[in-house]
């Protein structure tokens, strides 16, 4: 296993776990214990963890795994809903990202787009994400519109009251929303309350609301609201959402795509 598969695979489990110990994680790694303190000491090094005689804890009470080291989930499901989400963006939409893996890949999939004799770029892309800028800026066909703000180093959004500024002197076609929770009572859901705002922003620019999650996220609830289901047009999802969540949320009139 390559180190980093490993880091990402260490991150995963302190994560979830919140502790770690050496034995254990030589163990469902499949590497020596030497191995794993010289990962931990790394990730010590650059304040990813902090280190324990005989493992590893995570930072504070409150522990969220940074993107970099999320992007190895359920990458094929994501990349998959990225396509069909892609499928839904008319040529010329302005098209709304907020940050995280699932739409980091949306993002990927509208540069692949092969949209042609449009006059000027064939689609506008305003993202609050330094990594979706990034990638999408050195796309001709792409214009890319980049929020002010302060940036989140786990997830690379920038947020605060210069990205609401912004978002708000603009309008969309569709938002395309990446979430942490879904909950059919309390709606879409972020972890945190400045990256829900900005979210929430986004959704109430746009004239769709499209929220491109894997299962995973199905029946998941998180600190702060973005919006309720009503709000959101379509759920862009994979095939391993259970049936009596697609039906709850279908009742609420939120199209469901699963692929």
């Amino acid at each position: 296993m390559a180190k980093q598969q490993r880091w990402s695979s260490l991150m995963e489990l302190l994560a979830r776990e919140g502790r770690l110990e050496v034995e254990e994680a030589a163990g469902r790694l499949a590497v020596s214990p030497a191995t794993i303190r010289r990962d931990l000491d790394e990730l010590a090094a650059q304040r990813m963890l902090v280190r324990t005689r005989g493992g590893a804890v995570a930072h504070g009470v409150s522990y969220e795994l940074p993107l970099r080291y999320k992007t190895a989930r359920n990458a094929s499901e994501k990349q998959r809903i990225a396509r069909a989400v892609s499928e839904l963006v008319a040529p010329g939409d302005v098209v709304g990202l907020n940050g995280g893996t699932t739409t980091t890949e949306v993002a990927r999939a509208l540069a692949l787009r092969e949209d042609t004799g449009a006059a000027g770029p064939a689609l506008t892309v305003v993202t609050n994400a330094l990594n979706i800028a990034t990638e999408l800026a050195v796309r001709p066909q792409i214009k890319i519109v980049l929020t002010g703000g302060v940036a989140r180093p786990q997830t690379y959004e920038l947020v605060g009251p210069l990205t609401g500024g912004v978002l708000r002197e603009v309008v969309l076609d569709v938002a395309v929303l990446g979430v942490d929770g879904i909950d059919p009572e309390r709606g879409i859901l972020a972890h945190h309350e400045d990256e829900a705002h900005i979210s929430r922003l986004l959704a109430e620019r746009a004239h769709r609301v499209v929220v491109a999650a894997d299962s995973s996220k199905a029946g998941r609830r998180a600190f702060a609201r973005i919006c309720a289901l009503e709000r959101v047009h379509c759920l862009v999802t994979d095939t391993a959402l259970p049936e009596d969540s697609r039906a709850r949320i279908a009742d609420l009139g939120v199209r469901v795509v699963t692929v």
